[in-house]
């Protein structure tokens, strides 16, 4: 299914459902959506991507190896737990950190890390199937 429609396209409908996948990751962790379901329209981008333009492009696009994307988020999850030891509390106890930037506060706290890496190991996990499953299917 490689259209001259669906090339064009393809880009464009990437970028906006990474842009939605960003926006269902910070949105989460008190509302509906967060780091896995985030992941996975990100990854569901990269698919349609791969689809489009095929799986070089993507692998261009990525510049990281999926695998590698998917370690690295699982040591932000992993050390997004270890940060309450600091506070003599129990592994995975929420941290919040406070900043000033021009009279606003901006809170950051460590369920958000737990979100990224979740986001970054699913992203991926899914990314490296798929683009397993795709290469496979174009030889």
């Amino acid at each position: 299914m490689r259209t001259i429609i669906f090339r064009t396209i393809a880009p464009y409908l990437t970028s906006l459902m990474v842009l939605f996948s960003v926006f269902v990751l910070l949105r989460g962790h008190n509302d509906p959506g967060g780091g896995f379901i985030g992941g996975l329209i990100a990854a569901s981008a990269l698919a349609i991507f791969g689809i489009a333009c095929g799986v070089a492009s993507v692998r261009r696009a990525m510049v990281f190896h999926p695998m590698t994307v998917s370690g690295f988020g699982l040591f932000m999850a992993a050390l997004a737990g270890t940060l309450s030891f600091f506070q003599s509390e129990a592994y995975m106890t929420s941290q919040w950190l406070i900043f000033h930037m021009f009279d606003v506060e901006i809170p950051l706290s460590t369920p958000l890390v737990f979100d990224i890496g979740v986001y970054l190991v699913v992203v991926g996990a899914i990314g490296s199937i798929a683009l397993a499953l795709e290469e496979r299917e174009s030889d």
